[in-house]
């Protein structure tokens, strides 16, 4: 039974459905992304989030653990559409992480300090009347109340900079180690990456330029323990071609390499946000 359900969720998520969503899930998603400012609706069409919440099977009152949430792009999403019956858990990068950027000031980085308390405040000003509840907890330390307690953990653009570091502390290893700990037996975990060309040099997918390859990540998410289920392109962009000197961020929304080139951000925009591999895996029963 079990090999005819992943062979049937395979070809099911490959043709871009989903086991899980249904008609009044797709209606609710549909109606939260309706509702966010245009500023944020500029991004849809780069970052797919109907269909890739739908890739994903996140459904109303799943308890979704999502990494790196940041500014809480994806956030201000899943708290509205997951609804008052289920939860939203940031999980941010490590503190010992943050100082080998080497550009956060001394003042951001007591800031990141104060995550487990300040993320689930702030996501409740975004949840509304009928959003999840919110919480937190900081990657390497799960807390032990919270394992086994996720349906989904979400790893949207987060992983590059956890194998980036990993030498430096073991930072990808303890996340992913997280992630397998959290869910619960046949939990999700989902991944939305910037990938790289397969013949881009190593030294160049390791993460520092922004981009991983594809092998890569499936590789480190089974040594974890996950099985892949599916893939999809539903966030590839065949514009983005980077060469070996290209980092990630040329690109929008950041534009890091351009800001005071006109004419190279106008290039830049036209070429979209970066090419991204769109991955779901399984904790095993």
């Amino acid at each position: 039974m079990y090999k005819i359900f992943i062979s049937l969720l395979a070809l099911t998520l490959a043709s871009g459905g989903s086991l899980f969503a249904d008609g009044a899930d797709a209606e609710r998603l549909a109606s939260v992304l309706a509702a966010q400012p245009g500023e944020m609706q500029a991004r849809y069409q780069f970052r797919h989030p109907q269909e890739t919440v739908e890739f994903f099977g996140l459904e109303p009152g799943m308890t979704v653990v999502e990494v790196l949430p940041g500014g809480g792009w994806y956030t201000k999403l899943l708290l509205p559409y997951i609804g008052p019956e289920g939860r939203v858990i940031g999980a941010d990068y490590s503190g010992d992480m943050y100082p080998l950027f080497g550009f956060f000031s001394e003042e951001a980085l007591e800031e990141k300090k104060l995550f487990v308390t300040n993320f689930p405040v702030e996501a409740q000003q975004w949840a509304g009347d009928d959003g999840a509840s919110a919480e937190a907890f900081v990657l390497g330390a799960l807390p032990e109340e919270m394992k086994g307690q996720a349906d989904a953990v979400l790893f949207i653009r987060a992983l590059h900079n956890l194998a980036r570091f990993e030498g430096d502390g073991g930072f990808l290893t303890a996340a992913l180690q997280d992630a397998f700990d959290v869910l619960k037996p046949g939990g999700i975990a989902g991944v939305v990456q910037h990938q790289a060309r397969d013949d881009m040099p190593d030294d160049f997918a390791d993460g520092s330029h922004g981009y991983l390859k594809k092998e890569f990540v499936v590789e480190q998410m089974k040594a974890a323990g996950f099985e892949l289920l599916a893939s999809s392109d539903i966030n590839q962009n065949d514009n983005d071609q980077p060469g070996a000197s290209d980092i990630v961020w040329r690109l929008p929304p950041g534009f890091a390499t351009s800001r005071d080139n006109p004419e190279l951000k106008a290039e830049l925009a036209a070429v979209g946000e970066s090419n991204r591999m769109t991955l779901l895996f399984r904790k095993p029963e």
